[in-house]
């Protein structure tokens, strides 16, 4: 799995949002902003990564159980699915 190139992560005022670059500004029409952990888990798709890695990496960078990992990284993924945002 990995980012589309279309969307980029940027820190804004201590915020971390979603922008869209290039043409997929007209279509977007609200701001995604992620938590600390959902802008670690976006860096890891921005390189491609699959969901185990995402679920071992989110474990050993956090105190959480492999369980709880997997539960919140399949609502990651469900919602940039659901923004077209990730590419398989």
């Amino acid at each position: 799995m990995k980012i589309k190139d279309t969307y980029v992560l940027r820190s804004v005022a201590g915020e971390n949002l979603v922008v869209p670059v290039g043409g997929n500004n007209i279509n977007f029409n609200s701001a995604m902003t992620l938590n600390e952990t959902g802008a670690f888990l976006w860096n890891l798709l921005a390189n491609g990564t699959t969901r185990e890695e995402l679920i071992s990496a989110m474990t050993k960078e956090y105190s959480v159980d492999v369980d709880t990992a997997s539960k919140d990284i399949d609502t990651f993924i469900s919602v940039l699915k659901e923004h077209s945002i990730l590419e398989d």
